[in-house]
């Protein structure tokens, strides 16, 4: 009789989550991933003006020598948004997966942006504003990831309080059910 219930119960929550049109709000999953590779074509455009930054020869100028960790930790935040960004491309309603794009280019822009200062000092002003154009060109898309991010927190905190209400639902049907209508389908 439980088995009978709990169908009873998780049949129209399956239904609702499979057949619930999506938060009005949440963009199609084609759209999010051309957002995706916007994001990371725009970022692949970073690599090779990082690659031309040598902080090494900055130091014996006078420059502390966190600029070069801050480049190699510049350009291990770019791999690993790479990475993140054809991840998520594969599975974009993961929010989990959306935060931790978003705050690794979050840390990308924050350590560029340190960065920036040495380059425009110790190497060459030029290129610090072609880094900061490239990042400059990427924040509509990171304004974009921002906004998806919370829609889709949105849209699956949505599907949580529909799945607690069936579960709600579902316990009181199970807790109304008596002692004797138990034994009698034993």
């Amino acid at each position: 009789m439980k088995q009978l219930i709990f169908v009873l119960c998780a049949g129209p929550l399956f239904a609702q989550s499979s057949t619930a049109p999506k938060t009005q709000g949440v963009p199609e999953e084609w759209d999010v991933r051309t957002l995706l590779q916007n994001l990371k074509t725009q970022a692949q455009r970073l690599k090779p003006i990082l690659d031309q930054i040598q902080p090494e020869t900055w130091v014996s100028k006078g420059a502390p020598e966190q600029y070069v960790t801050q480049w190699k930790t510049s350009e291990t935040d770019l791999g690993y948004l790479l990475q993140l960004t054809d991840t998520l491309s594969k599975q974009p309603d993961r929010l989990p997966l959306a935060l931790d794009t978003y705050f690794r280019l979050q840390s990308m822009d924050v350590m560029l942006g340190s960065l920036l200062e040495g380059i425009r000092k110790y190497q060459n002003p030029a290129v610090a504003e072609l880094v900061q154009g490239v990042m400059n060109e990427n924040s509509g898309n990171r304004d974009r990831l921002r906004q998806y991010l919370s829609e889709l927190a949105t849209e699956k905190e949505q599907e949580f309080q529909i799945a607690d209400r069936e579960a709600q639902r579902c316990r009181g049907t199970l807790m109304r059910e008596t002692p004797s209508t138990t034994r009698k389908t034993k």
